[in-house]
């Protein structure tokens, strides 16, 4: 891999690089979040295509000027490949968590009273809920057939950050693809969200962004399994980096 994407991560306005992965993950829980409660959860097509195009559009307004990360799994799957600070990398997680967090607490004071939110039956009684990122695996309604299983949710989430990962390295940060133009980029890594979304969704809710999970989770002081949707990512999307690095890539010069 050519060492293109580090220079131009390096060569960024720090503080505007953090805003705009605040105001990336910020529509990504908003518009995602908004989704799910307008269509009471029950659209996975509408719920697909919102992530999808959300991170597709993102990526073609903000590249350049952070690198588009907008997750703090491929945040740190870059920082291991070296190509950005392990400081600059807590910070990039910061402003994503941040953003995630501000968008779930407006949806949850603008929806919360004002709108038939969808509800998730629990053992302590039901949640109304703004997007939080839950399934079959991981969803502690006594109506589900399936016990609650950690294990199968990070399996399946890092599967899914796996997939993700994985096509951000062949098109944005390998820029032998000829993806030159963040349009263009945007393009399959929205398409791989959305149908990761239409896959994984049903089962673990198909976070693959610690971000996106932990925004509905403070707004909703609501922590089952909070942590699978950090581990399952994280593992997923190093394991794509160090992949596609050992298999694809090539010596920088």
């Amino acid at each position: 891999m050519d060492n293109r994407y580090q220079t131009m991560l390096r060569g960024m306005n720090l503080p505007r690089g953090l805003l705009a992965e605040f105001i990336g993950v910020f529509m990504l829980m908003f518009i995602t979040g908004g989704t799910v409660v307008v269509t009471g959860g029950d659209n996975l097509l509408a719920i697909a295509l919102a992530n999808g195009m959300t991170i597709a559009l993102m990526i073609a307004a903000v590249f350049h000027i952070s690198g588009a990360q907008f997750n703090p799994a491929v945040s740190i799957t870059v920082t291991l490949l070296g190509k950005q600070s392990w400081g600059r990398c807590g910070l990039f997680v910061l402003a994503q968590c941040a953003g995630a967090t501000l968008a779930a607490l407006l949806l949850a004071w603008i929806m919360i009273g004002n709108w038939a939110l969808p509800v998730l039956p629990t053992d302590h009684g039901p949640i109304e809920h703004v997007g939080l990122t839950v399934g079959l695996f991981s969803d502690l309604s006594t109506m589900q057939d399936v016990t609650d299983s950690a294990l199968r949710v990070v399996a399946l989430e890092a599967i899914a950050a796996f997939f993700l990962m994985f096509t951000i390295m062949g098109v944005i940060v390998d820029q032998r693809s000829g993806f030159d133009s963040p349009v263009l980029m945007g393009l399959p890594v929205g398409m791989v969200v959305a149908v990761d979304v239409l896959c994984f969704g049903p089962m673990t809710g198909a976070s693959m962004n610690p971000a996106r999970s932990l925004g509905p989770a403070i707004a909703l002081d609501f922590w089952h399994m909070q942590w699978v949707y950090w581990v399952g990512p994280i593992i997923g999307a190093v394991a794509a980096g160090l992949v596609y690095r050992a298999t694809f890539g090539r010596p920088e010069h």
